[in-house]
């Protein structure tokens, strides 16, 4: 019963911005790191934020550093990715993921992944 889901993606123009939500159910998040990943067409996955379970500790991608943040309510059970400035190059599927681990949090291999949201900037 262990479940990460996603929501907040869409279209939007270059320049906008989206708010990307991880919700959990079946397990508290609170120790957990968490990492959002994503995945273009083609591509390979790859790591885009990830933040300590406590949300003292974050990493960004060098892609997406400045314009994106994480962050964590524990109350609520969720974790935000707040998107500015988007660009049609982080046009793909988001994923969020949990893992005890900081380390696998922010390089993959995680053991509860999310769906997917997908995101497309495009004008």
């Amino acid at each position: 019963q262990l479940q990460l889901v996603e929501s907040g993606g869409g279209l939007v123009q270059p320049g906008g911005s989206l708010r990307l939500s991880c919700e959990a159910s079946g397990f508290t998040l609170d120790y957990y790191p968490i990492g959002w990943f994503r995945q273009a067409p083609g591509k390979a996955r790859e790591g885009v934020s990830c933040i300590s379970s406590s949300g003292n500790n974050t990493r960004y991608a060098d892609s997406v550093k400045g314009r994106f943040t994480i962050s964590r309510d524990n109350a609520k059970n969720t974790v935000y990715l707040e998107m500015n400035s988007l660009k049609p190059e982080d046009t793909a599927i988001y994923y969020c993921a949990a893992d005890p681990s900081m380390f696998r949090a922010c390089n993959g291999n995680l053991e509860v992944w999310g769906q997917g949201t997908l995101v497309t900037v495009s004008s």
